[in-house]
């Protein structure tokens, strides 16, 4: 009976005893320093009285559950990366949590809290910056943790899926070239986000391979919205010796080099060329069809899940970094010049 007993004992039981929170006993059992000597007594007293037992990180218990983690959750970009991640989870048995930081550290600092005080098979991050104490806090309670386009440089155990960025880059600026075009405007995204900067990197590298100089004139910052890919295009539109192609490193700016176009009464391609990077679902629908570098989001999310499920079974991964292809997809926003 007293063993049966002590297995009824949850967290929450503890908590009502005890007149604390939920996250409060979970600090406790966690080994946290941020509890009150006399809570922490008063805790540990009653767990050890009700026989509470806590359970070795090596006997985690399956929670059926994989957290997906994103910055912002305002972008058809964010909504490939679900599916994909859904479409495995859900052959595995597993749900999805998904939640957004949105770059503040009180919403971080909430999201880690609420890990604690429950399960999960692991976390996939999305192009989010994996602050140390996350990482540690993470490893501590044994949570496998994949990222899928690191923002920045990746903590050296957790895996990464990427794309070829530079390589897309490389390929839709060398397309332009191809055409004919010779001034060619840059729309770059954050620069503090690896992706944008070997995008950017793609396209110098075609430049300089064809024999023509890297203009700072033709290059404007953008942050993948829409909005910065209009003031871009309104820029580089306004110039005395305005391009002939702009290449934007997101079809959401490209989107918006489009009505930057129209709104100067000129046409998207006899007037301007345009080339975008994603490939999102409506840019094959837009007016003239978007060409671009296609991304491949959805299997960079199935793949990520795959990996954190493996993780959490206490599988060793192979490629630890792992750069899924892009590809040039020509459609009807570019043509030939000269």
């Amino acid at each position: 009976m007293a063993a049966r007993e002590a297995r009824k004992v949850t967290i929450s039981v503890i908590a009502d005893l005890a007149g604390v929170s939920v996250p409060t006993v979970s600090r406790v059992i966690n080994g946290r320093s941020d509890v009150a000597p006399r809570t922490r007594e008063r805790v540990e007293e009653l767990l050890t009285r009700h026989g509470y037992r806590r359970r070795p990180p090596s006997m985690r218990a399956s929670s059926g559950l994989v957290d997906l983690v994103f910055n912002d959750l305002d972008s058809p970009w964010s909504v490939e990366i679900i599916r994909g991640v859904e479409d495995v989870a859900h052959a595995s048995g597993v749900g999805t949590v998904v939640s957004a930081i949105h770059r503040r550290t009180s919403s971080a600092k909430q999201w880690l809290d609420n890990i604690r005080t429950r399960s999960t098979e692991g976390v996939i991050f999305v192009t989010s910056i994996l602050e140390a104490p996350q990482q540690a806090e993470l490893r501590r309670l044994n949570i496998p943790v994949v990222i899928v386009d690191p923002a920045g440089v990746p903590a050296q155990d957790a895996p990464t899926v990427g794309a070829t960025n530079w390589a897309g880059g490389l390929r839709a600026t060398e397309y332009l070239i191809g055409l004919g075009h010779r001034r060619i405007g840059f729309i770059a995204g954050p620069p503090q986000l690896l992706c944008s900067r070997a995008r950017m990197d793609g396209y110098r590298a075609a430049l300089e391979a064809a024999g023509l100089s890297f203009d700072e004139g033709l290059v404007c910052r953008g942050d993948f919205y829409h909005e910065s890919g209009f003031a871009g295009g309104v820029r580089l539109l306004g110039l005395a010796q305005p391009p002939t192609a702009i290449f934007a490193s997101s079809d959401q700016m490209a989107l918006g080099v489009y009505e930057a176009v129209r709104q100067r009464g000129l046409r998207v391609p006899d007037d301007v060329s345009v080339v975008g990077f994603d490939d999102l679902p409506e840019v094959r629908w837009c007016s003239p069809p978007l060409t671009t570098v296609r991304q491949p989001l959805v299997e960079m999310g199935m793949l990520a899940a795959r990996t954190v499920l493996r993780l959490a079974k206490g599988e060793k991964v192979e490629s630890p970094r792992v750069e899924l292809a892009t590809e040039l997809v020509i459609r009807d926003s570019a043509a030939q010049f000269g």
